[in-house]
């Protein structure tokens, strides 16, 4: 018998690449613009790490627990909520300017975004209810000379002009930008795993309707052994019936007679 319920492919999930991204960029932008501040660069890093891992342990629950998965996911979405207000801050402390949703790099990074999901989408890479926001039409384009499936570093170094930029603002803007992505995308999950749990139930239900159906079956076998065993009266050729005699030196023991009785009266030992 099989998994109940699959697990596991978080590396093709979208919301997971991109919380890649967003961590390898963290943890570089931390080890160059904060190495001052080690306290508040290992918060950072460690948030990004959270979310990234939990969405990966989130997946790997979905075989035993929905309760669990979702519990996760939900860490993950908080931890990068963490972050995202932690990028934030560090721009608005040194009154550095905060790229806007229509902000020409803002709407170039989101385009990137866009092309993978597209690419995912139609390579059946992804599932369905996490896909990158589709909804501004006129910034989609299709992906020219890129590959179908991309690994994390070919998907960083799409980023890297401004993940690799020597002006932390940009970085940090760019971070801004991937991180509402994830969070996008975990939204969108999160919806996804609490319809299916409402329909579909948890792994424990799953688990007793699987026990329930078993035992149906081994009944049915069980019925099914006792009838192929009920032999016929040697002398109507009728089914017999297993019957306890109830007086005499076999009292107690168990009998075959035929079902015809009283007008036949065949037996048979059991």
């Amino acid at each position: 018998m099989g998994k109940l319920r699959p697990s596991g492919g978080y590396r093709s999930l979208r919301s997971f690449q991109t919380a890649t991204i967003v961590y390898d960029g963290t943890y570089w932008f931390c080890e160059r613009f904060l190495a001052s501040k080690p306290r508040l660069s290992e918060q950072m890093v460690m948030a990004a790490r959270s979310g990234r891992q939990n969405i990966a342990e989130g997946s790997r629950a979905s075989a035993t627990s929905s309760q669990s998965e979702l519990r996760l996911v939900n860490v993950a979405r908080s931890s990068l909520e963490e972050l995202l207000l932690d990028y934030e801050d560090f721009l608005r402390h040194r009154r550095w300017r905060q790229w806007g949703p229509e902000d020409s790099e803002a709407l170039e990074v989101r385009r990137i975004g866009q092309e993978l999901g597209l690419r995912a989408e139609r390579t059946d890479q992804t599932d369905r209810t996490d896909q990158t926001d589709q909804t501004n039409r006129a910034d989609r384009r299709e992906p020219t000379n890129r590959p179908d499936r991309v690994g994390d570093e070919a998907r960083y170094a799409l980023y890297a002009r401004w993940l690799d930029s020597e002006d932390p603002a940009i970085r940090a803007n760019a971070l801004l930008c991937l991180i509402h992505q994830v969070n996008m995308l975990l939204d969108r999950q999160i919806e996804a795993l609490e319809e299916r749990f409402i329909e579909d139930g948890g792994y424990s239900e799953h688990l007793a309707s699987e026990r329930l159906a078993e035992r149906e079956r081994r009944r049915g076998d069980d019925r099914a052994d006792r009838t192929d065993r009920i032999p016929r009266c040697p002398h109507c050729g009728k089914a017999m019936v297993l019957r306890t005699a109830q007086k005499g030196k076999r009292a107690g023991k168990q009998f075959w007679g035929c079902s015809g009785y009283p007008g036949c009266k065949g037996v048979v030992d059991a």
